[in-house]
């Protein structure tokens, strides 16, 4: 078997068993837990950097869906946090003479310590955060390499904080997340490598690298606001989401800036069988 298979099905194995390892432990949870769900869309500014594809940084639209979900039982000190989020973006340099189209799926898992204060109108939870990211970078001027991949899993700490406070008879929420990978893996192709040489001849080139805060330190962090507007709870925000990587001579960022709006439900699930 080639190298460059031999590593990526270790990728796809690991992902695999961090995915199943973490809906068991996710399962644990049996005692009428209460989920929060929130769907969001943001539409915001993107601004990207590939030296693979083009020395020129590139500026434009992103578009994006979150489904965040957090799930908590009842006595329970730590809560569950599973989060799907997926964009697409478009984006040109200054000379306007190309695009770069992009897209990514990405699937985090977290578990998080919950404490409560000032008579349970603050909670703070902290605690960690695996990711899953699987997209693609697309410029249609085209060449010999006019794609880029990405795949790359990670895990670090994450935290988040929860304030309710009371405008007139309603209960409004302000809540803020934060997240920053430490450790992981990802694949890139090595400068000047095509992406022929890595699959069909099968010319690994050190294309899974270790990923750590010196090579590719990145956040995510996003503001809301919870405003209940008769049965609905109205939730707008701010999310901010700062990757970058240096690997193999090739450097790559991907900065967003968006407005989020969505909403949030609140529900009960009172009978789970063990």
């Amino acid at each position: 078997m080639k190298t460059s298979n031999r590593h990526l099905q270790r990728i796809i194995v690991l992902a695999c068993f961090c995915v199943q390892a973490f809906s068991l432990f996710a399962q644990s949870e049996v005692s009428a837990p209460t989920i929060v769900n929130t769907k969001l869309v943001g539409i915001g500014y993107s601004a990207i950097l590939d030296t693979y594809l083009s020395q020129e940084h590139y500026s434009g639209v992103e578009l994006r869906f979150i489904d965040h979900t957090t799930r908590h039982a009842d006595g329970r000190r730590w809560s569950t946090q599973l989060v799907h989020s997926a964009y697409i973006s478009s984006t040109t340099p200054r000379s306007d003479d190309n695009t770069f189209l992009a897209g990514m799926y990405s699937f985090s898992y977290s578990r998080h310590r919950n404490w409560h204060f000032m008579s349970d109108a603050l909670e703070v939870k902290a605690g960690f955060t695996a990711e899953a990211n699987a997209g693609f970078l697309y410029s249609t001027v085209g060449g010999n390499n006019p794609a880029q991949a990405r795949l790359a899993i990670n895990v670090g700490p994450s935290a988040a904080a929860r304030y309710r406070f009371e405008v007139g008879r309603h209960i409004w929420a302000l809540r803020y997340e934060l997240m920053a990978p430490i450790v992981g893996v990802m694949f890139a192709p090595n400068f000047g490598q095509s992406y022929y040489e890595i699959f069909s001849r099968g010319d690994y080139d050190n294309n899974v690298k270790l990923s750590h805060p010196f090579n590719s330190p990145s956040m995510r962090h996003m503001l809301t606001l919870e405003i209940p507007i008769r049965k609905t709870i109205f939730t707008i925000g701010y999310l901010g989401d700062y990757q970058q990587a240096d690997v193999n001579m090739i450097k790559y960022h991907n900065y967003s800036h968006m407005l989020v709006v969505g909403l949030t439900k609140r529900f009960k699930i009172k009978d789970i069988a063990p």
